[in-house]
């Protein structure tokens, strides 16, 4: 028989004791709720395969869906700023937010850590890959600032990276939205157009928002969602990565 093994205690990190109490205290001071939707990612991933290698030469980057989608969330924020705002009961306001700082949720070898893009609205798909990639080796290799770390308006994390479908993200307080991004498969779909309906291989996945219901509502939520999706099914998208709009 194999001998008992006594549990190991050991002291919990300066950084797993952070995000612990920032996770508690968010679930209990914001009223949150998570709204799916899944998205045809075949345009991203097509492009992706097309785009992927002068991409790469011309910004020294991966053409990854997630620039592309960060690219869709900073359009939407714009079309539904409830979104990207902060709510105040005591003093009984709403803040609406005039850029998007927009987080990135890493997994690093010291936990999970938020680093955010300033002004990400601004920038192309380019600079968006560019950023993301920047601000990740910076967490992984522990030299993000505290300029890094603060102001966050709107978080995206990339939970399909890992394989995960579908996540219910824990708001990064006091943002009102954070957008979990599910693994892309591809799976049988029903697809309409004007030769009618068929069934075909699909690149699919499943887009998590959750928010902050004391302010946003589920429609808001839904509208966010669904003009997010239509844009990823229905955007000009090698005018987006080459930089035209």
């Amino acid at each position: 028989m194999n001998p008992v093994r006594p549990p190991r205690t050991e002291k919990l990190s300066r950084i797993r004791k952070v995000i612990a109490t920032r996770m508690r205290d968010s679930l209990a001071t914001t009223a949150q709720l998570t709204t799916v939707v899944e998205v045809d990612l075949s345009k991203t991933m097509q492009l992706r395969q097309s785009h992927g290698a002068p991409f790469r030469e011309a910004h020294g980057v991966s053409l990854g869906p997630l620039a592309i989608v960060a690219r869709g969330v900073c359009r939407m924020l714009a079309q539904y700023p409830v979104l990207n705002a902060r709510i105040d009961l005591e003093e009984g306001t709403v803040t609406y937010l005039p850029a998007v700082n927009l987080g990135i949720a890493v997994d690093s070898e010291t936990g999970l850590l938020v680093p955010n893009l300033k002004n990400a609205d601004g920038l192309t798909v380019a600079a968006l890959a560019t950023g993301i990639k920047v601000l990740a080796e910076r967490a992984r290799s522990r030299r993000l600032t505290l300029e890094d770390l603060e102001g966050g308006t709107f978080t995206i994390t990339n939970t399909g990276s890992r394989g995960s479908l579908l996540d219910t993200p824990i708001l990064n307080a006091p943002e009102v939205g954070i957008l979990a991004v599910g693994a892309v498969q591809r799976r049988p779909a029903v697809v309409l157009d004007e030769q009618g309906e068929r069934l075909e291989a699909r690149d699919l996945a499943y887009l998590c928002l959750t928010y902050d219901h004391r302010l946003v509502d589920g429609a808001d939520a839904a509208r966010f969602l669904s003009g997010l999706k239509t844009w990823l099914e229905t955007a000009d998208l090698i005018a987006e990565v080459e930089g035209a709009s």
